[in-house]
């Protein structure tokens, strides 16, 4: 019997346009650019600082629940945590014992999952539920159509395999990040950064009162200007110049929890950054 060519040993082969490519080819991978479905459209992704909000206490964090609850009326919210001064405090001693990035991922991990639970459990009488990573992005799209919020551990799981950063040792990939790859690989509607300050300043605010305000700037922008401090992560420029979801993100004052609101419906009241 005859059989064509290329199936003379018989075997049965899978036909797809990358089956003989090399996935590393530049070419091949040009080629797999196409539309990208958005699995939560309607879900508005917030990150909550753990140093600027929750580490601030009652008087701060009280209120922001409140509008929060408010808030959770008529929108579906997932919500990420950051580790705040735990972090930092465990980071000074990992890196006097010389751990790895990977071990300091690991412990900022944690530290972000325990504020997760301490607003989950400020938030449980909304019906608000903080789940564990291990199952979070499994059943993510089950619980978001089951209560009207969520709240994880923004400090993305690369664990060990955090990438190493081009200076020091400190993780580049904190819950400034983790909460912009959630919502782009959901299709969230927008991300929402709350912090303590309006937004981006030419110069720290707390050190410098009369630093201007930037309401809008360009990833290109922040990327030629000598800014001292950023109120996020510097990956976020990266993140967002190769997003096939966003095209923009929003810092906005947690200390002014009016914000929140008009921020998810799409006011201008922090700074945006976009590409």
């Amino acid at each position: 019997m005859n059989y064509p060519s290329e199936n003379k040993d018989q075997r049965h082969h899978l036909q797809s346009m990358l089956m003989r490519e090399s996935l590393l080819d530049k070419e091949v991978q040009k080629s797999t650019e196409a539309p990208v479905i958005k699995m939560l459209p309607d879900a508005h992704v917030i990150k909550i600082g753990g140093r600027s909000i929750l580490d601030a206490g009652r008087s701060v964090t009280y209120p922001l629940v409140e509008a929060l609850a408010s808030i959770l009326e008529s929108k579906k919210l997932i919500i990420g945590t950051g580790g705040g001064v735990r972090s930092r405090h465990v980071f000074s001693i990992g890196l006097d014992l010389g751990m790895p990035t990977g071990v300091l991922a690991e412990l900022a991990e944690a530290d972000a999952l325990g504020n997760a639970h301490i607003l989950g459990a400020l938030l449980a009488p909304y019906g608000v539920v903080a789940i564990p990573p291990a199952i979070f992005g499994h059943l993510l799209p089950l619980f978001i159509r089951t209560v009207p919020g969520v709240i994880f551990t923004g400090v993305p799981p690369y664990s060990l395999w955090e990438h190493p950063p081009a200076i020091g040792r400190i993780p580049t990939h904190g819950s400034d990040s983790g909460s912009f790859l959630l919502a782009e690989c959901f299709g969230c509607k927008n991300l929402t950064l709350i912090k303590d300050v309006d937004g981006l300043y030419e110069k720290d605010p707390k050190i410098d009162s009369t630093a201007s305000f930037i309401p809008k700037i360009s990833t290109a922008e922040l990327r030629q200007r000598p800014f001292e401090t950023l109120p996020f992560e510097n990956i976020l420029m990266d993140l967002l110049d190769n997003s096939r979801q966003f095209q923009q993100f929003q810092i906005i004052n947690g200390r002014s929890p009016e914000k929140i609101a008009a921020a998810l419906n799409g006011e201008h009241v922090g700074t945006i950054v976009y590409r």
